[in-house]
């Protein structure tokens, strides 16, 4: 990010605009919504421009720029001709004033936004001058989803802020008030009338006054693209107070977090020491006792391999409310994003889902029904025992050519895609230094009739 986005209280502060035409008309417009003190330099004046200089709202000097036309002035807009649109930037670059040339992004210490005015709310899209036209068609489908009364309500609720911050403690009480003042019954009751709107702001303030009970949420977060997650859950995770995440969360998921939350990572990284299930079972317990929003974020969906109901059942043994948000599991989102189908007519008509991963060792099947013909398996957590998988399907006699395709960081930029077969399973995943995570699937081929080559032929697909 260059450009830093702020806002800037201009407050009996100058502001001086170089140029008379209709460009600088369009800066003295937005600039007269706020409380600066503009001045503006030209010998020739847009009509509307010699109104406002008639109507006292702007200072017109009427001669050619001069550097001391600078001093005091907190930011420069310039829209002249380009010998002196360059003199007034190298000036201003002289000083550190803030200076945005129109159209001329090399010229410019600042640009400018499109702007969504719902005053005080303002909403400023930019795109740091690389593609104005995007902005302003962010701009225009904002105007259109945010109704006008924004403006009035906003100004109410800074009215309102020293009451709420007297009667309801910092945190996820206060959070809930504005909640509900912004997005619930204190904004309908605003619209039907200022008496209505007293009476439901001293309800909502009266219920926030009482304890407080925590919960918690199981979200699944699905196998790792951001954009896989689903409404709900970005919902979740911007009103959590606490988001308890596993290993596998990364990074760019996280930041739609509300950003003040406080995130506790918990996550179990195999073949080392890692938190047990016990003491993740207590840290939600602990903080939802503390009359806390707690989302449990996990990779997948809650209930597929993510021991949800573990948590929920220990939870729920508390007295404390549980609800589950569920998410795209691996298996599916995998897939789908190397173009894999789970199930065809006349090839499976049936999936079945397994862990690689057991807290008794090595996991052990019914391998004789699960190496039948036209069988389809998804293996979570298979990396490290591939090679078992390997052996027991082989001895209950699957054929060693039933195809295999092994996905990992299935949905991410890093994701590796192998096509295989289960008599050289063993071989790919160590051939290819598979650490995972990672997807098998057994009997699926994203090939209809391709005859599988030879390991020793085989790629990666990138």
């Amino acid at each position: 990010m260059r450009y830093f986005p702020l806002f800037v209280d201009l407050k009996g502060r100058k502001v001086l605009v170089v140029g008379g035409g209709e460009q600088a008309l369009r800066k003295v417009r937005l600039l007269l919504k706020t409380e600066a003190r503009i001045e503006l330099i030209a010998s020739d004046l847009h009509p509307e421009l010699t109104d406002f200089a008639i109507g006292g709202n702007l200072a017109w000097i009427g001669r050619e720029f001069s550097p001391a036309h600078l001093d005091g002035a907190a930011f420069v807009f310039v829209a002249a001709k380009d010998e002196i649109n360059a003199q007034v930037s190298s000036e201003a670059h002289k000083r550190d004033i803030l200076v945005n040339v129109v159209d001329e992004a090399d010229l410019s210490s600042a640009i400018v936004p499109a702007i969504v005015d719902r005053d005080p709310l303002v909403i400023a899209v930019g795109t740091e001058g690389e593609a104005p036209v995007l902005a302003q068609g962010i701009r225009s489908s904002l105007e259109a989803e945010l109704p006008p009364f924004l403006g009035a309500l906003t100004k109410a609720a800074g009215a309102l802020r020293g009451r709420v911050a007297k009667a309801l403690p910092a945190g996820g009480v206060r959070r809930e008030f504005w909640r509900r003042y912004f997005f619930g019954s204190i904004r309908d009751a605003f619209l039907r009338g200022s008496e209505e709107f007293d009476s439901e702001v001293s309800l909502a303030l009266q219920d926030g006054t009482q304890r407080r009970s925590g919960r918690v949420s199981l979200v699944g977060a699905g196998p790792g693209d951001p954009e896989l997650l689903t409404l709900k859950a970005h919902r979740k995770l911007q009103e959590a107070d606490v988001i308890v995440y596993d290993r596998l969360i990364g990074p760019t998921i996280l930041e739609y977090a509300r950003r003040d939350a406080e995130r506790i990572a918990v996550g179990k990284t195999p073949g080392k020491p890692s938190i047990h299930q016990e003491q993740i079972n207590e840290i939600l317990i602990r903080e939802a006792k503390a009359g806390r929003h707690v989302v449990r974020l996990k990779g997948g969906d809650p209930y597929v391999f993510g021991r949800g109901g573990e948590e929920q059942a220990a939870l729920e043994a508390e007295g404390i409310p549980v609800d589950v948000v569920p998410g795209i599991t691996a298996a599916l989102g995998c897939a789908a994003a190397i173009g894999l189908p789970l199930t065809q007519r006349r090839r499976n008509q049936s999936l079945t889902i397994l862990t690689g991963a057991s807290e008794d060792g090595l996991p052990e099947y019914d391998w004789r029904a699960l190496a039948r013909s036209g069988q389809a398996l998804a293996i979570y957590m298979g990396v490290g025992t591939a090679g078992h998988f390997q052996a027991r399907l082989l001895n209950a006699g699957i054929d060693a050519s039933t195809p295999v395709t092994l996905v990992e960081n299935g949905t991410l930029a890093q994701e590796r895609v192998f096509d295989t077969a289960i008599g050289e399973l063993q071989r790919t995943v160590k051939a290819h230094k598979v650490t995972g995570p990672a997807m098998i699937y057994i009997g699926l081929s994203r090939e209809k009739s391709a005859k599988l080559l030879p390991f020793s032929t085989m790629k990666a697909a990138s």
